[in-house]
């Protein structure tokens, strides 16, 4: 590939120059351009994005279409592009090109080769996210090879940093160059689109929200001394008792209207026996003895419908023989849209009945409500395709959508995969991970299908 040479605007954006060396019909090709993306090791921490970046703006370039990259770090920049559309208004196409780590993970291929074997494309990032990169990618390069004009404007954006907060990612875009995003309404990225077998049934989940990200630190203080004398009411009891009661215990329910609309449409689509379980979870004095009869099947549920606390890391100590005064046990919270860190603040003093000192390190807020306006078009181009029942999604985890929510960006997880039996919930950030050649394919199509149907 030809070495990007851009050009430095006033702002600390790069604008592209044309090079006409690239192939300008790879986008006919996503498995290839998946194949390339995942062969560079864009692993975070530390991410190294930009020569994935580059070869981005490399493509673009080829194509005739301008660019800008915006960086916080030089190492790490975001890559935004716009093809010019109709008088819709803009639809967001944007992916995240950094992966976590294979440390420690048993892996049949070199995880970074991207080979190809058995029907599958295999290394780390074909699910999370370089096969939606690569299917957004390919469409904004088709969409602007065709003479005819799309709904609206189609933006590309490719960004670092997802997998560690988006700090130098698209929550850093979105803090420094909110005027990116003034037009633009619906945005597709992750996390959907792929089929899910639930109680028998194929369903399609759309991802329409998600939970907020909430870290706090729990700092408990008690007697110390001498570690060969008997000592009670130390700190590093308290916080044992502490955990083990939030390890044991779930928060209180909360039945928001994303989840509601969710179990709905659950309950829509599966026989009647699993259909009165979604119902009943939606009555909050029920709703707890209605995930213990669902048993592990129930666990993706029992977070949809409850604020989320659990350890991750303890500090305190620092000598084999001292009883530390001070021990403090960080919290991974996950709130469900609507709620405040002091919500969660209080439901752990009162399933625990202790009374820690609370730091809040880090929180995310996330949409408290959803808009589907465009979720109605998605779902219908996979339910004629596939005969399936589509299902907005309230995500239990965290994706970039979170930082769009604060420009009022709607996002919609939608990238298509047709996966078969192949378990993507427990490939994505694990060894192994791989996609069929088809899906990726399929999956490319029904992306432009929902470019051009956009605003019709």
């Amino acid at each position: 590939m030809a070495e990007n040479d851009p050009s430095t605007d006033a702002d600390g954006s790069t604008t592209g120059a044309h090079d006409p060396r690239v192939s300008t019909d790879v986008h006919e090709r996503p498995v290839e351009l998946l194949r390339d993306l995942v062969r560079f090791e864009t692993v975070n921490p530390p991410g190294n994005e930009k020569p994935c970046i580059d070869w981005i703006g490399d493509l673009l370039d080829a194509y005739g279409i301008e660019y800008e990259t915006y960086a916080r770090d030089p190492d790490r920049p975001n890559l935004l592009a716009r093809v010019p559309g109709g008088d819709a208004s803009p639809l967001l196409l944007y992916g995240h090109v950094d992966v976590v780590p294979v440390t420690d993970q048993e892996w049949t291929h070199n995880p970074f080769e991207a080979v190809v074997e058995d029907g599958f494309v295999w290394g780390r990032g074909t699910l999370d996210m370089k096969s939606g990169v690569a299917m957004f990618l390919a469409t904004f390069l088709r969409v602007a090879t065709e003479d005819e004009q799309p709904p609206g404007d189609v933006v590309f954006l490719a960004v670092s940093d997802e997998e560690s907060g988006g700090d130098d990612g698209l929550g850093w875009l979105v803090d420094e160059h909110p005027e990116l995003f003034e037009d633009i309404e619906h945005a597709i990225g992750e996390f959907g689109g792929f089929n899910l077998d639930i109680a028998g049934v194929e369903t399609y989940p759309i991802q329409v929200n998600e939970k907020q990200v909430c870290w706090l630190e729990a700092t408990f203080r008690g007697n110390s001394g001498h570690a060969s004398f008997p000592t009670s009411d130390t700190a590093m009891g308290k916080m044992a008792r502490f955990v083990d009661a939030v390890d044991s215990q779930r928060l209180p329910v909360h039945v928001t209207p994303p989840a509601e609309r969710m179990f709905e449409a659950l309950a829509s689509a599966v026989p009647e026996a699993q259909a009165e379980q979604f119902r009943g979870l939606l009555d909050p004095e029920r709703t707890d003895e209605v995930l213990d009869a669902m048993g592990e099947d129930g666990r993706l549920f029992d977070a949809l419908v409850h604020n989320t606390a659990n350890p991750t890391i303890v500090e305190g100590g620092d000598k084999e023989n001292v009883i530390p005064e001070a021990v403090t046990v960080f919290l991974d919270c996950r709130l469900l849209p609507g709620q405040e860190p002091d919500d969660v603040m209080a439901e752990l003093r009162e399933v625990t009945g202790m009374e820690p000192e609370f730091e809040l390190v880090r929180f995310d807020p996330g949409p408290p409500s959803a808009d589907l306006d465009y979720f109605e078009e998605l779902g219908q181009i996979l339910e004629s395709e596939t005969g399936a029942t589509p299902v907005p999604l309230l995500m239990p985890g965290a994706t970039d959508g979170r930082h769009l929510a604060r420009v009022d960006i709607q996002s919609y997880g939608f990238i298509p995969m047709q996966l078969g039996d192949l378990p993507f919930l427990d490939l994505v950030h694990s060894g192994d991970e791989r996609i069929p050649v088809e899906a990726v394919e399929w999956g490319t199509e029904r992306v432009y299908d929902a470019v051009r149907e956009y605003g019709e």
